[in-house]
């Protein structure tokens, strides 16, 4: 034999191979005994093989998944009982040797590739939680995917750049990491929640087109859709460049991707860009579904001289429901206890009935030239239907798109054969904070719309900022920029959010400095890996596309961290531990 332990692996073997002496190893999966006659599923990386044994004795001290290696000949299986779900179905390997390689396997603490087990218990046993069939795919995927991303990026002519781990704290709108400093004493480095500072300061250095896959830290609580320690992003930067240049390279990235590993899905190749205030009001989010169809009409100005009191003076949203009429009774009954499970004090609607009529609890308030010009607003056909919203300025539109998701769901109106991208953009710069005090969105190093002069001539919370997200089928994948490279525009911006000149320079001095020295306009995105491989493997959670994460309260459960270290270490981290 040329290899001590195989000559084949167990997803190798095919008609071609019957009649040799074959040499496999892989983990006991399955033993089933018919008579004396003991057939083994034979499991590695690559597949499964069945193994035949006519010597009972072979099997002694041998238990589920103890790894073994078999030796005999491969045999044309009977082609009523080919297995057409293995690659290696038509063979199976007649073995007259088979040798432990290890200690016999425990009991097992669940079925491996099993559904139902708890989620804790596949965690504290993640390395058995991968064996399965689903796991394998994802972990294959993941590697499949970072080697295109690579090609892509690379044919567009970015340079992979690695950035530090190992930095100083800064304010990304999450908690950082810290990492005390052994050398010196009382002085912390974070890790990166974003290699923010590090890819701008490379397009100062005459880096064109920088990418990395990068590893992101931030001390968030878990979510189905965010780990709660560290993750990684196809980070991107790109000098000389406007807004439209980072979306369109976003566009090509993603749609080469999808295309490749999503093929049977449907994909506009340009993306919608849709302005924050126009998402807000037409879909009820900045992360818009557009599989959805049903879109948000602003009634406030339709109600101000309405004869209907609760909807005056505070803004009113309306949603047309095609079709919505020919629900029964207990749809709309079932609507309006979401709508109250949300916050709502109700649900107004109107329909047309089949006769072409009007019914609902709202029609009498309104006169019959105001129901002819809401029947125009909306082009309501026969059996439509219009659900109100109405609220405070702060919730309605979210209360709006709370509801226009409920009724894409309950009318099974998603289109679940696309991927629907689209970017959202013109953020705010500012919002007030609960001191009532300018503070920033989203990423503090974006360029304002309309630069210097904005900032000192209009409202902090009506400055616009060249800032957008990369939303897909409802899920933010992305943030991004135009930064701002001009050192008077970023100090005028700091101090707008109540930093002061010295504060900046202390933070952020090397950035600060470096614009002095010849900055080029430049601009970038992030977009969430693991979220990618989420909407590509359809899975709910971004554990499952993760080797080894951690559980949803921030815990390895296999390992045990975070844990206990030393009096030692602590000492020498010159760290003391409050009670």
């Amino acid at each position: 034999m040329h290899e001590p332990y195989r000559t084949h692996t167990c997803g190798e073997l095919r008609e071609e191979q019957i009649g040799q002496r074959v040499r496999l190893s892989g983990w006991a999966a399955v033993f089933r005994n018919h008579g004396g006659v003991i057939f083994i599923d034979l499991r590695d990386y690559y597949g499964v093989t069945q193994v035949v044994l006519h010597n009972e004795a072979l099997l002694r001290g041998i238990t589920r998944e103890t790894v073994v290696a078999v030796e005999g000949v491969v045999v044309a299986r009977g082609e009523e009982t080919y297995n057409p779900k293995l690659a290696t179905g038509t063979v199976e390997v007649h073995a007259d040797s088979l040798v432990p390689l290890g200690s016999p396997a425990l009991p097992l603490p669940f079925e491996i590739g099993g559904a139902g087990t708890r989620e804790e218990v596949r965690l504290k046993h993640r390395y058995l939680d991968l064996r399965g069939p689903r796991m394998q795919r994802n972990l294959q995927l993941r590697a499949k995917l970072l080697k295109a991303v690579r090609a892509h990026m690379e044919s567009m002519g970015f340079l992979e750049v690695q950035t530090p781990i190992l930095t100083a704290s800064s304010p990304e709108g999450a908690r950082d990491f810290l990492v005390p400093s052994r050398k010196w004493k009382g002085k912390f480095y974070a890790l990166p929640q974003a290699p923010q500072q590090f890819k701008q300061l490379l397009m100062l250095s005459g880096v064109d087109r920088y990418y990395q896959i990068a590893p992101c830290f931030r001390d968030e609580d878990a979510r189905n859709d965010r780990h709660p320690g560290e993750f990684y992003q196809i980070d991107f930067e790109m000098a000389f460049a406007s807004q439209e240049d980072v979306l369109r390279t976003a566009e090509t990235l993603l749609c080469g991707i999808f295309e490749e590993f999503a093929p049977d899905k449907k994909i506009e190749r340009r993306f919608p860009r849709i302005p924050y205030k126009e998402a807000m009001l037409r879909y009820g989010s900045d992360k818009p579904d557009l599989r959805n169809p049903l879109v948000i009409q602003d009634l406030t100005a339709f109600f101000a001289d309405a004869a209907f009191k609760p909807f005056q003076g505070k803004p009113v949203r309306g949603i047309n429901a095609p079709g919505c009429a020919k629900q029964s009774r207990s749809f709309f009954e079932q609507m309006l206890q979401y709508a109250q499970s949300i916050g709502m004090q109700g649900l107004g609607y109107i329909s047309v009935a089949e006769d072409g009529g009007l019914k609902g609890p709202i029609v009498k308030h309104l006169s019959e030239e105001k129901q002819r010009e809401l029947l125009a607003m909306f082009e309501m056909q026969r059996t439509d239907t219009v659900f109100f919203i109405c609220d405070r300025p702060q919730i309605c539109d979210k209360l709006a798109g709370q509801i226009r998701s409920e009724l894409g769901r309950r009318l099974e109106l998603i289109d679940e054969s696309r991927c629907a991208f689209c970017f959202v953009t013109d953020f705010p710069m500012y919002e007030l904070d609960e001191q009532k005090q300018p503070a920033f969105t989203h990423n503090p190093f974006s360029m304002p719309q309309g630069g210097l002069e904005a900032l000192e001539t209009q409202n902090p919370t009506e400055i616009l900022a060249w800032q957008f997200d990369l939303v897909l089928n409802g899920v933010e994948l992305s943030s991004g920029a135009v930064r701002n490279h001009i050192p008077e525009i970023m100090t005028r911006a700091f101090a707008l959010a109540g930093y002061s000149e010295d504060e900046l320079k202390r933070r952020f001095g090397a950035l600060y400095t470096a614009f002095h020295y010849g900055a080029p306009p430049h601009a970038g995105m992030g977009l969430g890996f693991e979220r990618i491989m989420m909407m590509l493997l359809g899975e709910e959670s971004i554990r499952e596309v993760l080797a080894f994460p951690l559980n949803g309260n921030a815990q390895d459960a296999m390992l045990g961290a975070p844990g206990d270290v030393t009096e030692i270490q602590l000492r020498e981290a010159h760290i003391k531990i409050r009670n």
